[in-house]
């Protein structure tokens, strides 16, 4: 990516000196979070078509979008579970430099997601909300209760906030094969896209809605939830292409992180057999086709994993 010398955002909260302060054993983090997936269960479970639609339908009424408009005629975390262990050995030394153009790039890539999404949002007569992004080492304490390094990226639905231990990139990299600027970019965009689904009332709903589910329904929805957050990854990574940031290949590392995350994959790595009924955030190939659909058409319509197979 040709992202060095573009607009930074100033929404950077940068946390790694402070260790985020006691978290007693392992992930904390409520059910609120949103993470790309580091392993994960999710189930088959058949949510009724009109329970979709209704999720689907009230969660961008919140907002006052029609969803006939945005849906339907043009236009949590990324990783499943906590399988995911980044200890303190795990992290490399990094020098002041390296830290500083690790953060640099962040806020490269979410300025960069202010800029497509405030366009799509005021091409619809509305306002973006801008999300924060902090930077934490270790573990931090969000609104969704404690989480560590362990827990993978995140997204905070109760203060708006996407959490990363950029030690994960080097995970990303070195664990799961799924090196590049443009796969870390992917990362950050999914978690925005997750705030994009707060801010349309997907979230909310979702959120209340699956305290009264199965845990077989739940997974399921939560599947098509993540699933929306990869098309509108891909939706972010189109608007990015035609400014002529991509370079040969980025599309390419973008598709292999999504294949790497996968649940079935996760799941065969790390256990050595897959368990379908567990999934929550999509196959390899369920994540790729998503990215890729919201890459290919640049709409929002292209991202109803609601009323459409997955």
């Amino acid at each position: 990516m040709l992202w060095k010398g573009r607009r930074q955002s100033d929404n950077i909260e940068d946390n790694r000196s402070n260790g985020g302060g006691g978290l007693p054993g392992g992930l904390g983090g409520g059910p609120g979070q949103f993470r790309i997936p580091i392993g994960g269960r999710a189930g088959g479970g058949g949510l009724s078509t009109i329970i979709i639609l209704v999720v689907l339908y009230f969660g961008l009424k919140f907002l006052g979008i029609d969803p006939i408009q945005v849906l339907g005629g043009g236009g949590g975390s990324l990783l499943p579970g906590d399988n995911s262990q980044i200890s303190q050995s795990d992290q490399p030394g990094q020098s002041a430099q390296a830290n500083d153009e690790m953060k640099q790039f962040v806020a490269t890539i979410l300025a960069e997601t202010e800029d497509v999404w405030t366009g799509v949002f005021q091409a619809n007569g509305l306002t973006y909300e801008q999300p924060k992004l902090v930077l934490f080492s270790g573990q931090i304490r969000s609104a969704c209760g404690f989480a560590s390094s362990a827990s993978g990226p995140f997204y905070c639905p109760g203060d708006h906030k996407v959490y990363l231990d950029t030690a994960f990139f080097d995970q990303l990299s070195r664990q799961f094969g799924a090196s590049g600027d443009f796969a870390e970019a992917y990362v950050i965009a999914h978690e925005v896209g997750h705030h994009v689904q707060n801010l349309t009332g997907v979230l909310p709903k979702f959120n209340q809605m699956r305290q009264r589910m199965s845990e077989a329904d739940a997974n399921q929805m939560s599947m098509r939830v993540e699933l929306q957050a990869d098309c509108f990854a891909g939706v972010w990574g189109r608007f990015t292409a035609q400014k002529g940031i991509l370079e040969q290949g980025d599309l390419e590392e973008a598709l292999n992180a999504a294949k790497q995350i996968g649940d079935d994959t996760l799941q065969k790595k790390m256990q050595g057999y897959v368990v379908p009924e567990s999934f929550n955030h999509g196959t390899s190939a369920q994540r790729q086709r998503w990215f890729k659909a919201g890459f290919d058409s640049g709409k929002l319509s292209s991202c109803d994993t609601f009323n459409n197979p997955i």
